[in-house]
């Protein structure tokens, strides 16, 4: 087959997600490819690739993608791209000359009217489509883009880039709006957003009838994200109350909640009451699970912030007892963080198949040294604080940081949540 070349075309927020996502996606699918030009922080990707299905079916698993198109010519300056156009292969595809079709126009970096927008299209002219246009039914619908940079604050007066191609697909972005959580049945305090909950199922490469598993399950955003992929899912929580829908409610105004919010009463809401499992009220610092059984995937978010409270049972008497009673609440200690991820490390490597991921959350923050003024990297309570000149990145503190033998560490990536305080999903792999 011969090599195609193509444009995918995302949404500019998580940047540094996004080739995390695309590397486990291409890794899912087996997609053999080369990029046209080294990823950026453009809103674009640009490939070349012999399996047009693949590449399909893949990007239809993104979130973080929007659109793929059929790439046709790209130059810094309009008469450039007009001849490049001109000779393009795919413009003479006889499918082009009498079918319904469309042409959108994109101003990424400034804004443009709609008179400008119409203009643009004039410009196009000699292209041999001679079909009817149709805005809302086309047969094909085309794609004129131009790219003026990052900088909003110095907006170059023509584009940097020129941009052509035919739409072919849209990623799985869309259906997104359907788990808003703004409509859930059951949250919690941290809930976790159903951009990333997807995100993070794409990068576990979670597939159909896989099981995954998530010990700090809270309110199962990531569980109702991976059973909309197929998987099988399975949760615990020490959190009673919360598991069982008696936690003071989370959404504002309300006094009360459901007798029935449950994680179940969330995927039976979307139709994926099938792929439940079970959740289970437990400690995660004790082994739950038999040591003979494999997870395909373990994703979570750990309670390291103020709005969770981190606890195991233990208590600080040197010789317990423990009194015989129908029913024993047992006491708690607080559940340091350090312990909570050299556990979750440990849990892993026991219960998760080789080659599989497991995905968790980290907090991240940059202090101000009173002595030096460098900011300090800090990920968690125990972790001695370093400035930026002991480590080169970000990549190199979670890698010394967290550590297994039977785990590798494949990949990070930081949402920042304020000017000091980040979080990161790190991603390591049973070896």
């Amino acid at each position: 087959m011969s090599r195609k070349r193509y444009l995918m075309r995302f949404v500019n927020e998580l940047l540094d997600f996004r080739l995390l996502e695309f590397n486990s996606l291409v890794e899912m699918f087996k997609l053999e490819f080369e990029f046209l030009e080294p990823p950026s922080n453009k809103p674009y990707l640009l490939l070349e690739t012999t399996d047009e299905c693949k590449l399909i079916q893949m990007f239809q698993r993104s979130v973080l993608g929007i659109n793929l198109y059929e790439f046709w010519a790209c130059e810094t300056n309009l008469n450039s791209f007009k001849q490049k156009l001109q000779i393009c292969d795919q413009i003479l595809d006889e499918r082009y000359a009498k079918s319904k079709f469309r042409i959108d126009v994109e101003s990424f970096g400034k804004k443009i009217s709609l008179q400008s927008k119409i203009d643009k299209i004039e410009q196009l002219d000699f292209l041999p489509f001679h079909g009817p246009i149709d805005l809302k039914n086309p047969d094909f619908i085309f794609h004129y883009m131009e790219y003026f940079g990052l900088d909003g604050n110095n907006v170059p007066e023509y584009p940097i880039q020129i941009i052509f191609g035919r739409w072919i697909a849209e990623s799985h972005r869309k259906s997104l709006a359907k788990y808003s959580l703004k409509h859930r049945k059951f949250i919690a305090n941290t809930s976790m957003d159903p951009t990333l909950s997807f995100l993070m199922c794409n990068i576990a490469g979670i597939e159909n009838n896989d099981i995954v598993y998530d010990p700090f399950v809270g309110s199962g955003s990531l569980l109702v994200s991976a059973a909309n992929f197929g998987a099988f899912v399975l949760g615990t929580d020490i959190d009673y109350l919360l598991l069982h829908g008696s936690a003071k409610p989370s959404r504002f105004g309300v006094k009360h909640r459901d007798q029935d919010e449950s994680v179940r009463a969330n995927l039976k809401q979307y139709g994926l009451e099938d792929r439940y499992l079970d959740v289970i009220t437990g400690d995660s610092s004790q082994p739950l699970i038999r040591n003979d059984f494999q997870f395909d995937a373990i994703i979570t978010d750990p309670p390291y912030g103020k709005r969770e409270s981190r606890q195991r049972v233990g208590t600080l008497k040197a010789n317990p007892s423990i009194p015989i009673e129908a029913t024993h609440y047992p006491s708690k200690l607080e559940y340091q963080i350090d312990d909570i991820y050299n556990d979750l490390l440990r849990f892993a490597a026991k219960n998760l198949k080789v080659g599989k991921i497991i995905l968790f959350w980290a907090p991240y923050s940059r202090k101000p040294d009173d002595q030096n003024h460098h900011p300090r990297l800090k990920t968690y309570s125990l972790i001695q604080t370093k400035t930026d000149a002991d480590v080169q990145n970000l990549s190199e503190l979670f890698r010394e940081k967290f550590q297994h033998n039977s785990l590798k560490f494949i990949g990070f990536a930081e949402q920042q949540l304020t000017c000091r305080y980040s979080r990161c999903l790190i991603a390591m792999q049973k070896i």
